[in-house]
């Protein structure tokens, strides 16, 4: 006789609601399910990855689920994760891992946290950053509109204690956008950090549908502008997913937008949809045109463009002052 104790667990499908461990409702995946799915493209040759393992990547395994950490890695479903966990590297994602947004683009859980912070996240991040043994890290983190602040002080908090624990260890703030708020931008720019990213993810004509309401292009343009005014030593970026339908020309201009902003590094990547009820792919770009639009944005000024197919805006982001294309 089975026991009656044993309670099966459910399986949460993409675009269902579902309670998390800490209480907080949200949809799987950030989008929810639609009664007409879109059809997804057949991928090209070059969009093969090769899934790399180890006891690296184990450890790192390990050493975020042991502390409790959400990583984009995981919560976007990163084509990158397993080179990079097993190089002994990860983006940590602060403040849990739902997002009150629901951009159309993203896999991360969407819902509304209703305040709930970790007070323990600072010192499990600097203490992960230390066991990892890292010299560079990327704290990223999901949008928290439900936060007066939108959570700048805590994201503060988190690189204040990374680099106290860590003192020779760089650090990349890959920001929300604050909903526009600089003083918000200005508390984050002013934790200690070495660059500041707020992704622009698309050109004006497709930020709407793309992104979730809240966000806008001119929003993100002045973010990226205001931290490069309020601290010019630190290095600013921002990132484009490609394939959503964009032109040539729209990518020029938006490369001018940035450069007016006074953006230092650009990243381009293939748009590659997370599940059938997120943003339908327009087409595959090539390997040639990321080279192309590299040349372009070095014609431009800007200190780096890392441009591929599998680039994203945290992929190897310690070797962009390489100049090399992070070594593709």
């Amino acid at each position: 006789m089975a026991d009656s104790n044993l309670i099966p667990s459910v399986q949460i499908h993409s675009g269902q609601k579902f309670v998390n461990d800490r209480g907080i409702t949200a949809i799987k995946d950030g989008i929810k399910a639609r009664s007409k799915s879109s059809q997804r493209l057949p991928k090209p040759d070059w969009l093969r990855i090769q899934v790399k393992g180890g006891p690296v990547y184990d450890e790192v395994k390990q050493i975020v689920h042991e502390h409790r950490l959400a990583t984009v890695c995981e919560e976007a479903k990163c084509p990158n994760m397993s080179e990079c966990w097993s190089a002994g590297t990860a983006t940590i994602m602060l403040m849990g891992d739902v997002c009150t947004r629901a951009c159309r683009f993203c896999a991360v859980n969407t819902g509304n946290p209703k305040g709930w912070l970790d007070p323990e996240e600072p010192a499990n991040t600097a203490r992960s950053v230390q066991l990892m043994g890292l010299q560079y890290v990327v704290l990223t983190s999901v949008n928290r509109d439900d936060l007066p602040d939108g959570g700048a002080g805590h994201y503060a908090a988190c690189v204040r204690q990374v680099k106290q624990d860590n003192p020779g260890t760089a650090v990349e703030a890959l920001t929300p956008d604050f909903l526009g708020v600089l003083a918000d931008v200005e508390t984050v720019v002013n934790s200690g950090i070495e660059v500041f990213a707020q992704n622009v993810e698309t050109v004006r004509r497709l930020t709407h549908p793309v992104r979730d309401p809240r966000a806008s292009y001119d929003q993100t343009l002045a973010v990226l502008a205001h931290a490069k005014a309020h601290r010019p030593e630190v290095l600013t970026k921002t990132s484009l997913m490609l394939g959503l339908g964009e032109t040539e020309q729209e990518i020029l201009e938006t490369m001018d937008d940035l450069r007016r902003a006074n953006v230092d590094i650009l990243t381009f990547g293939q748009y590659l949809q997370p599940t059938a009820n997120h943003y339908p792919i327009e087409r595959y770009v090539t390997p040639q045109e990321f080279e192309q639009y590299r040349l372009w944005g070095l014609e431009r000024g800007f200190l780096e463009v890392v441009s591929g197919v599998f680039v994203r805006s945290s992929y190897r982001a310690e070797q962009v002052l390489q100049k090399n294309n992070v070594g593709l």
